[in-house]
């Protein structure tokens, strides 16, 4: 293959920006580098936000995935909404099952990161269910609420129920992106259209 051909394969990659929201200490880091690497790593100390890129195949097309680690300093601090909404293609809120904090942080950010962006809700430490303070209940009618998909998962236990919460979010971006292309493609030829003589055109006197 030519370097040319590459440079053009290359191209064609689908780009999407992830970002994961949540409450300090809810496994954010530990989903995503789940997601990267199928490893698990329990324990991050990190200060600031960090991105990611990664390339997966979904629906058989390469998609190169930049994923945005969102960092708050406490419970109460939040992601810049504005900002957020206009870098991020899509939103995966997490809270760990084990944290009502976590949980009511959610609730309050997502009343500020209210857009069009596709939003997943996502449950955390399923594997720590002796510790649970919220039920999955509460967490589909929360998911009901943002109008989002819903999934309870262990960053610890799970790889492949982790890597299709990203891919399913993925998905949903992409068709989002592809409606409002033609959204804008169907405006764009409505604006376009040649006149044509209507019905009340019939009534105009001819000329002789």
């Amino acid at each position: 293959m030519t370097t040319r051909g590459i440079r053009r394969k290359k191209s064609t990659l689908t780009e999407l920006k992830i970002a994961v929201v949540g409450a300090p200490g809810v496994g954010k880091s530990a989903l995503i580098v789940r997601f990267l690497t199928k490893r698990y790593i329990g324990e991050y100390d990190h200060q600031t936000e960090n991105r990611y890129k990664h390339e997966a195949i979904v629906d058989g097309e390469p998609v190169l995935f930049e994923l945005l680690d969102t960092c708050p300093k406490a419970e109460d601090e939040f992601p810049n909404a504005a900002e957020l909404i206009q870098w991020a293609d899509g939103l995966l809120l997490v809270y760990s099952i084990t944290d009502r904090n976590s949980f009511n942080y959610i609730r309050r950010a997502k009343s500020d990161l209210q857009s069009d962006t596709p939003v997943q809700l996502v449950a955390n430490k399923v594997d720590m269910v002796h510790l649970r303070q919220v039920s999955r209940d509460e967490g589909e009618i929360l998911a009901k609420d943002f109008e989002c998909k819903f999934s309870e998962v262990s960053a610890a236990d799970h790889v492949d129920q982790v890597a299709e919460v990203f891919l399913e979010l993925c998905k949903e971006v992409i068709a989002s992106k592809r409606k409002s292309k033609q959204s804008l493609l169907e405006r764009m030829l409505g604006s376009s259209r040649p006149y044509s003589r209507g019905k009340s055109d019939s009534n105009l006197p001819k000329e002789s």
